[in-house]
C-alpha cells in the first residue's frame, strides 16, 4: 500500500523542486507536485504527476496536498520584493508544518541552507533557519537538506561577464573558493534522500564536486567563450547601487548585505555544524556556466 503512494513535491515551478520529481517520475515512482497555479501544474500532469492546488499559507490546502502521501520535497520560497519577507517565511513555516502534522506526513525532506546553524549574522538564511525549526519541532523525521551556493546564481553575472568581458562579484577576496552546488543535484539527491525512508532526523550538507573561487567562475567562462574575462570585485559600499535593478525591499536587500558579508567573512561555512552528514553533487560548474552562456 505504502509503495502505491505518491511523494509529495513542492517548488516544481523552481529548479530544485522540477529536479526532484523529474528524478521521482523517471525512477517510476507516483509523485504529486504542489503548484499556486493550476496551469503549472499541466505539463507536470502530462507527465503522470497528480496535481495539487494550494498556497503555503492555506493550512487546508496544504493539508489535503500532504495527505495519503510516502513523503514531501518541502521548500519555503523567498519573496525579496516584501518588506514583510521574514514574517511571510514564519508564516509558510508554520503552515507546513501544521498541515504535515494534520496529514500524518511520515517523512519529509526540506530544503535549506548551510549556514542555517547559526543563531545571528546570516541574513536570508534566518528564513531557513525558522523553517528547520518549525518543522523540527514537529517530531516528523526530516532531513535538512542545507546547500551550498547555488551554482546558478552567477546567472545574472555570466551574462555580463558575456557582455563586458569582466565578471562582477560580491564574494571576496576573489581567490578565495567556497561550496558550491548545482540545483539539479539538489533535487536529485532531495529524491534519494526521500526514497531512504530512514525513521531519524537529520541534517545533510550538500556541495558540488568541487569548491569555486570567482577568479575560477571567470576562467570558466573565458575557456566556454574563448576570450579573456576579468574579475571584479564589488566593494560592499557599492552593494545596495549594484543591486537596485533587482527587485529587492529594503529588508531583502538588508538580508543581502548581511547574508553575503557572513559568506565573506566565513561565518557562513559548510563545515561550521559538526551534526551534519556531507553529500556531494556531481555536476562541475564548467557545465552550469556553459548552459548559462548558451542563453
Amino acid at each position: 500500500m505504502t509503495a502505491s503512494l505518491p511523494y509529495v513535491v513542492f517548488g516544481v515551478t523552481g529548479r530544485t523542486g522540477a529536479s526532484a520529481a523529474d528524478a521521482l517520475l523517471r525512477a517510476g515512482h507516483p509523485v504529486r507536485v504542489v503548484v499556486r497555479d493550476p496551469a503549472k501544474g499541466q505539463p507536470w500532469a502530462e507527465r503522470g504527476a497528480q496535481v495539487a492546488v494550494a498556497d503555503l499559507t492555506d493550512l487546508a490546502a496544504l493539508t489535503s496536498a500532504l495527505s495519503q502521501a510516502r513523503g514531501a520535497y518541502v521548500v519555503s520560497p523567498q519573496h525579496y520584493q516584501r518588506e514583510d519577507l521574514f514574517a511571510l517565511a514564519g508564516l509558510i513555516a508554520d503552515t507546513t508544518a501544521r498541515a504535515a502534522l494534520a496529514a500524518q506526513i511520515p517523512r519529509l525532506v526540506a530544503l535549506s541552507s548551510i549556514g542555517a546553524d547559526h543563531a545571528s549574522g546570516t541574513g536570508w538564511i534566518g528564513m531557513n533557519r525558522m523553517f528547520e525549526q518549525r518543522l523540527g519541532d514537529t517530531g516528523i523525521p526530516t532531513v535538512f537538506l542545507r546547500a551550498a551556493y547555488f551554482m546558478e546564481n552567477w546567472t545574472p553575472l555570466v551574462g555580463a561577464a558575456i557582455g563586458s568581458g569582466t565578471l562582477p562579484t560580491f564574494l571576496a577576496p576573489s581567490q578565495r573558493r567556497l561550496a558550491m552546488v548545482a540545483t539539479a543535484d539538489v533535487g536529485s539527491i532531495a529524491a534519494a534522500l526521500l526514497q531512504e525512508e530512514s525513521t531519524n532526523t537529520s541534517i545533510v550538507t550538500l556541495s558540488g564536486p568541487e569548491d569555486y573561487a570567482p577568479d575560477d567562475v571567470a576562467a570558466i567562462i573565458a575557456a566556454t567563450l574563448g576570450k579573456p574575462v576579468d574579475v571584479a570585485v564589488v566593494p560592499e559600499a557599492a552593494w545596495p547601487q549594484a543591486l537596485a535593478g533587482a527587485g529587492f525591499s529594503a529588508a531583502a536587500l538588508a538580508g543581502f548585505i548581511e547574508m553575503t558579508r557572513s559568506l565573506n567573512s566565513a561565518h557562513i561555512d559548510i563545515k561550521s555544524d559538526p551534526r551534519a552528514v556531507e553529500r556531494a553533487g556531481t555536476t562541475p560548474l564548467k557545465h552550469v556556466i556553459a548552459e548559462l552562456a548558451r542563453h
